[in-house]
């Protein structure tokens, strides 16, 4: 289904925003925008929703098996949170996910197991979100992949991640319960070239709407229940993001450009696109199910 516009969507849109768990993807250029949408499908979304340049071509197995809205990131002065926070009321209480293009979710054993499972799982332990760790991935070639993606030859970090304290603005004398800022890959190792704002690659990707509920610019919500990692009695379920995002920006902007020849360093390892390699190193919680 098409829809020609995000209003268009919140006006028609109702038989594919009653059915979860929905994935909203924001296509801001052309750098694996197929790949991505068919990641997603592959995960288990009951409704994958691509907001695409109008001027934007889809293969046609794509184009059929997700719903278009033509949207041009760019040009519009609406950031991912206003989008996300004016589909939740719409939503009938289902679990939303979103992310951007180059970018791919992974959960526990996702191999074998898919999205909805995860979610019934989570929603059991009685937790209404999830935490996600937003994993830099790069190419390990710049001279040959300049805009700093390639699927085939894509590295990470295996260590250089830490967490810190997140401070109550209300409370300066105790930091949020349950509540880290979490930093690492190349938002950490470059940081120079990144906004403080930017720096931190935790995100609430994964949550269960509700009446009320909003999503705040930093990809935190309203409710800080969901701004939680786990809930107070046991670790609870985490999933990551492979990101090529942070990448195409660094080599995309002229300032940061000239000043990075490589993003490989002695901590790069091969990213295998595999569950099992985030769990091992540390990246993403599998929790209580085994």
């Amino acid at each position: 289904m098409r829809f020609t516009s995000l209003a268009d969507l919140k006006k028609n849109g109702e038989p594919v925003l009653s059915k979860g768990p929905i994935a909203l993807i924001i296509v801001e250029d052309k750098i694996e925008v197929d790949t991505t949408i068919r990641h997603h499908i592959s995960a288990g979304f009951k409704s994958v929703i691509a907001f695409v340049p109008a001027s934007f071509k889809l293969p046609n197995d794509v184009e059929t098996a997700c719903h278009r809205v033509d949207f041009d990131a760019k040009l519009s002065s609406l950031p991912l949170a206003e989008i996300v926070n004016q589909l939740i009321p719409l939503t009938h209480g289902q679990w939303m996910y979103y992310c951007y293009n180059a970018e791919f979710l992974f959960h526990p054993f996702s191999e074998t197991r898919n999205i909805a499972e995860m979610l019934a799982f989570h929603a059991e332990e009685r937790r209404e979100a999830m935490l996600t760790y937003v994993i830099d991935v790069y190419a390990g070639d710049l001279q040959k992949d300049r805009n700093g993606v390639n699927i085939d030859d894509a590295y990470m970090d295996r260590t250089g991640y830490f967490a810190l304290a997140r401070s109550d603005l209300e409370n300066h004398s105790h930091p949020k319960e349950r509540q880290l800022d979490f930093y690492g890959g190349l938002h950490w190792r470059f940081e120079e070239h990144i906004p403080v704002a930017r720096r931190k690659i935790d995100r609430v990707s994964l949550f269960l709407s509700k009446p009320g509920l909003e999503m705040r610019p930093g990809f935190e919500f309203s409710d800080e229940e969901y701004n939680t990692y786990a809930c107070p009695w046991h670790n609870n379920l985490s999933s990551a993001i492979i990101s090529f995002r942070a990448a195409k920006a660094l080599k995309r902007n002229p300032g940061s450009s000239f000043d990075i020849h490589s993003f490989k360093w002695h901590n790069s390892v091969k990213f295998d696109w595999h569950s099992r390699q985030l769990m091992d190193l540390g990246l993403m919680e599998p929790g209580q199910w085994f």
